[in-house]
């Protein structure tokens, strides 16, 4: 892993334009998280709401595919 301060660093020593692009990827990256993490949460919310559908005699088959 990169040490912080090194990256503090180098975005420091970047003209004006390029700092506001680095402030733009990093908003990106970290929505982009926060969508997967409610993603996630859906998922694992469904999942007993469906489970007495999925789990089931009838739909083992799909299990092994």
């Amino acid at each position: 892993m990169s040490d912080p301060q090194s990256l503090i660093e180098k975005i420091k020593s970047l003209p004006p334009e390029r700092v506001e692009e680095i402030e733009d990827f990093v908003d990106f990256l970290a929505s982009r998280a926060h969508r997967r993490g409610l993603t996630r949460d859906a998922m694992r919310a469904s999942e007993s709401a469906f489970g007495k559908h999925w789990n089931n005699p009838d739909d083992d088959v799909y299990d092994n595919l």
